[in-house]
């Protein structure tokens, strides 16, 4: 993989009030160290409820996790009750903000375009986004996998310039292996996470292609990480359910030391 370092991010969905939020926070914390965080990123991606308590624990003990949100909204303020604007996270320290997760496109109709408005509303704010996108299983076995993840990038990327897709995150996530069991082979994840570069490679050219962060979202856990993470063109790992156990997700991101 290129001098990509990779990023593990535990996405906790509508999982943990605040006060399990901090619990979790230093349990993980005590299971890392020093040697995890120079050899990996991590982001943890709590309910927005969740962010003021575990920013606090993060800086006042002085955890080199990123603190990271959910989604936001597009716009910086505004009509739009029940949404986040991305000034408001940024303020708060978040720096790591998932765009376009399968669930926000399936169960409430995010389209491309809105998931390319909050990329560039994450960007402007100086923030790093992770963009998902991954196929049905129909859709896999029709084998229109590559052609859907394409459209999805080219899509969710739209208008941005090089230099900039070079410095975010693309999260592939087949949707029909989140929160199943099932999981991608690790050569089915590289095959789409290496179709992922190549559209990036044509669209934006090789330094950016090359700096993309790539990682696989789908049922990951301790097991099975060390496999995804060998491949070439993943750079990391979007959890979902693992990400709620503090042991659990201290495994993946150890992957390195299993074997």
């Amino acid at each position: 993989m290129a001098n990509r370092k990779p990023l593990i991010s535990g996405n906790w969905k509508m999982n943990h009030n605040h006060f399990e939020a901090i619990q979790m926070v230093q349990k993980l914390s005590y299971a890392l160290s020093q040697n995890d965080y120079d050899a990996v990123d991590v982001s943890i991606h709590p309910p927005f409820t969740d962010i003021r308590s575990i920013q606090t624990v993060l800086e006042s003990d002085g955890i080199p996790i990123a603190l990271g949100a959910q989604n936001c909204h597009w716009e910086a303020k505004g009509a739009f009750t029940g949404e986040v604007a991305p000034a408001m996270l940024a303020k708060m320290n978040v720096s790591v903000v998932i765009v376009g997760h399968s669930e926000r496109r399936e169960l409430f109709g995010e389209t491309d375009d809105e998931v390319n408005r909050k990329v560039k509303a994450v960007l402007s704010n100086a923030m790093t986004p992770i963009m998902c996108c991954g196929e049905t299983l129909g859709e896999r076995e029709a084998d229109g996998a590559a052609a859907k993840v394409e459209r999805q990038v080219l899509a969710g990327l739209a208008g941005l310039k090089a230099e900039q897709v070079a410095g975010l995150v693309i999260a592939y996530e087949p949707i029909w292996a989140i929160g199943t069991g099932m999981t991608a082979t690790s050569e089915d994840a590289q095959e789409v996470c290496s179709t992922i570069r190549g559209v990036v490679r044509s669209k934006w050219g090789a330094e950016a292609a090359n700096g993309v962060r790539i990682q696989y979202g789908g049922s990951v856990k301790g097991v099975n990480a060390p496999d995804l993470m060998g491949q070439a063109d993943i750079d990391g790992a979007l959890v979902g359910g693992a990400s709620l156990d503090a042991d659990e997700f201290a495994r993946i991101i150890a992957y390195r030391l299993v074997g």
